[in-house]
């Protein structure tokens, strides 16, 4: 495995890492048997990065992460991640107070069984609340060694700009694949410019890039992923299309369409790290194989022709969460 500096940090992390929310059954059915055997064999195959946060299962995803870890803690730069609410009383959605992050943050390490949490991220920006005030709480959190460095999810740049004058900012976290390439505008940008890590997660369009999903009927009913556009109906068909250019290159590499979009995200920047989801070790095995994959610059500039910024049919969230999304 290839590492990779985390921002304003003295850590280094996986080059690619683990995304964990897909374990607490959300595309399709969960097995936390497997799911917590897919964490170990990561963390055997080199794999130290693992991402999850409290809003994943109401903290089941926590729990979960925290099974998987036990024995393996110091192999292992963990991610967490709050102010996303599910289900509140009060029916809000966010809450970026400095009184929840120390709340939050204690609930976090019971759940995950450690002492201190390496990368805590505002999962997203709270409208009501200056991110001064958010960042000022969670370096009190920093004071109080709970946790190493922070960072922010779906944050405007300005808003990282501003989070980063009260205290070093180690990472933003935001969606970044082939399909999806809106942070080439200007987050990546200013991740270069604050000399922050760009964590870019479904780095697979959330398995359209796989190719495994070709039509509707390829999704479990239920499956959250429905409710996106990219797999409406009018818009799937268009961008399965594109997807064959991506088998193309693998055919040519002998390798899957998935390996083939992980390794050109690695290809982008230095400073990405993206954590595609997996819950089974054969699939988290291609994944990482990315790392050894080197795309020659006719594949580049095939796949970048293709998937030209804007081509993908669909908004990346519902328009309801899109609302939530670069504040």
């Amino acid at each position: 495995m290839q590492y990779r500096k985390l921002g304003n940090s003295s850590l280094e992390i996986s080059a690619i890492g683990l995304g964990c929310m897909t374990m607490i059954g959300i595309y399709g059915k969960a097995d936390d048997a497997e799911s917590e055997a897919t964490i170990k064999h990561a963390v055997d195959r080199g794999v130290n990065f693992l991402d999850t946060s409290d809003a994943y299962g109401n903290g089941k995803n926590e729990e979960l992460v925290g099974r998987a870890i036990k024995g393996c803690r110091d192999k292992v730069v963990l991610c967490t991640k709050f102010g996303n609410l599910r289900n509140s009383p009060s029916g809000k959605t966010v809450d970026g107070r400095p009184e929840y992050a120390a709340e939050a943050c204690e609930l976090s390490l019971k759940r995950l069984g450690i002492d201190v949490i390496d990368l805590y991220l505002l999962h997203r920006v709270d409208p009501d609340v200056p991110i001064e005030e958010t960042v000022g709480g969670m370096k009190t959190l920093i004071d109080a060694g709970k946790v190493r460095y922070i960072g922010l999810s779906e944050a405007g740049t300005e808003t990282m700009r501003r989070g980063h004058s009260v205290h070093p900012l180690s990472a933003v976290e935001s969606e970044y694949s082939l399909m999806y390439r809106d942070a080439e505008k200007e987050w990546l940008p200013t991740c270069d410019e604050l000399g922050m890590t760009y964590i870019g997660y479904s780095p697979l369009g959330r398995s359209l890039l796989t190719g495994a999903v070709q039509t509707l009927d390829d999704l479990p009913e239920g499956d959250r992923r429905r409710a996106h556009p990219r797999f409406h109906e009018a818009n799937l068909s268009k961008n399965v299309a594109m997807v064959r250019a991506l088998q193309d290159v693998g055919d040519k590499h002998d390798c899957s369409p998935s390996r083939v979009a992980l390794a050109w995200v690695l290809a982008q920047r230095h400073n990405i790290v993206p954590i595609p989801g997996a819950k089974q070790r054969k699939h988290l095995d291609d994944n990482i194989a990315a790392a050894d994959l080197t795309l020659d610059d006719d594949d580049l500039k095939c796949l970048g022709d293709i998937f030209k910024p804007g081509a993908t049919a669909g908004t990346r969230y519902p328009e309801k969460q899109m609302g939530t999304v670069g504040i």
